[in-house]
Order: C-alpha cells, then sequence, then structure tokens
C-alpha cells in the first residue's frame, strides 16, 4: 500500500518543524542557485523577484527568513525591509542581505534599517550556512 504526502505534511516531519525561507533578488539565476543552497539545509523556499512582490508574499504567510538582494526593480531590498520591519509582525524574520554592495555606508544603512546579517555576492554554500548559523536559522 503506498501512503501520499501532502505538502503540508513534509513542513513538520517528526518533532521538527521546517523553517521557509524567502529570497527576493532579481536574478533568476541567483534565486535559483540560493535556493539549492538554502534546500540542503533543511528550509522550505519560495522566491520573489522584487521588494513588492515579497511583501506579497509576506502578507500570505511570514517567512522564518529572508535572503534579500539590495538593487532590484519595483521595490529595491532597502526600501522592502523599510516597510518589512514597520509591519506589526515585521520584527519576525531574520533577514540576511545577499548583495554585491560592500561599503560600510551600504552595510551601515541595511543594519539600520532591521537585516540581521550581510553576506557578499558571490557566496557559497558555507558562507550562507555560517551567516544562518549566525542568526540563529540554521
Amino acid at each position: 500500500m503506498f501512503t501520499v504526502k501532502r505538502l503540508s505534511d513534509t513542513r513538520n516531519e517528526g518533532s521538527r518543524t521546517m523553517k521557509n525561507c524567502l529570497i527576493v533578488d532579481d536574478s533568476r539565476v541567483i534565486r535559483k542557485v540560493s535556493r539549492h543552497i538554502v534546500e540542503t539545509l533543511g528550509f522550505a523556499v519560495d522566491e520573489a523577484a522584487d521588494g513588492q512582490e515579497a511583501l506579497a508574499k509576506c502578507d500570505e504567510a511570514m517567512p522564518d527568513v529572508i535572503l534579500l538582494d539590495w538593487n532590484m526593480p519595483v521595490m529595491s531590498g532597502i526600501e522592502f525591509l523599510t516597510q518589512l520591519r514597520g509591519r506589526p509582525d515585521g520584527r519576525t524574520p531574520k533577514v540576511v542581505f545577499c548583495t554585491t554592495e560592500n561599503d560600510v555606508a551600504h552595510i551601515r544603512e541595511a543594519i539600520d534599517a532591521g537585516a540581521d546579517e550581510y553576506v557578499m555576492k558571490p557566496f557559497d554554500h558555507d558562507t550562507l550556512q555560517i551567516k544562518l548559523q549566525l542568526v540563529g536559522a540554521a
């Protein structure tokens, strides 16, 4: 006899609840690479191509972790983060900025806006895993 597993069943395997990660980046390639990494770390993954789409996804279900690009069309990462943190439940997700912006002014602006951590592109599995561990998400 076969049993069919519903998607909702996979979110609560055993005694451990699977964490959710929202990847926000206008590059499909970066989203794909990031998805592969965070899925190997045990996260359920959703994607958004810009900050506006990401806010809509957060309205549907607030993720545990957000990997956030800085430079995107429609709504930038910093605009998204400012709006997210202004919401009643917007302090909940851990936010890791994943960007090519590496000067101190950008890093300070991201942290001041509510980012929990900052990682430079390109990043690899180990680097992202360490950043997620630093924010208590992995």
